[in-house]
């Protein structure tokens, strides 16, 4: 009777164990796509010259407000 609960809870610790390596690879792959879609949203900010607006690359001096 002793080796039938010992057996037993070899058992159910074998499967917890299965459960958690499970929850664990599919938590890793999880993390893994959310950082590679995050690197990937974030380089399109980073064009040639890292400029954010496209409308002052190249334009130097102050800006003219007075409409003239």
């Amino acid at each position: 009777m002793a080796d039938e609960n010992d057996k037993s809870t070899r058992q159910a610790k074998g499967s917890r164990d299965d459960r958690l390596k499970s929850a664990l690879r599919e938590n890793l792959k999880r993390r893994k796509l959310q950082a590679r879609e995050r690197a990937a949203s974030a380089d399109p900010s980073q064009v040639d010259d890292g400029s954010l607006d496209e409308g002052t690359v190249g334009k130097t001096g102050p800006i003219d407000r007075t409409g003239r």
